[in-house]
Formats: structure tokens, C-alpha cells, sequence
């Protein structure tokens, strides 16, 4: 379970990609950036939801 410490950046990584992404379609008219910010914006909030569940998860081993 260490292995999950971990994971939640690979959520803010995606996150940064999503919004370069974003930004790179933004000057195109054909083509539509908002599905990738939005992306963004869940892949930054599943960021910090693990982030949260993670403390939340070592807090409670540390009390048993």
C-alpha cells in the first residue's frame, strides 16, 4: 500500500498536461479546448481528494 503515496501525483502530472494541452488548442478555432481543462480541473481535484484520503488512511494506521 506504500505505492499509493504516490499515485496522487501522477493526477496532478496529468492535470499539467491537460492544462498545456488546453492552452496549445486555445489559438485553434477548430479546435475546442474545453474538454481538456476540464479534465484538468478533475484530474487536480482527484489530486487532492487522494491526497486527503491518504492522510486520512496513515492517520488512522497510526492510531492502531
Amino acid at each position: 500500500m506504500n505505492y499509493l503515496k504516490y499515485t496522487q501525483y501522477a493526477y496532478l502530472v496529468a492535470g499539467i498536461v491537460f492544462i498545456f494541452d488546453g492552452f496549445s488548442k486555445l489559438n485553434d478555432p477548430a479546435k475546442t479546448p474545453y474538454l481538456s481543462f476540464a479534465f484538468a480541473a478533475t484530474a487536480i481535484g482527484l489530486f487532492f481528494f487522494r491526497r486527503k484520503f491518504a492522510k486520512k488512511f496513515e492517520d488512522r494506521n497510526k492510531n492502531q
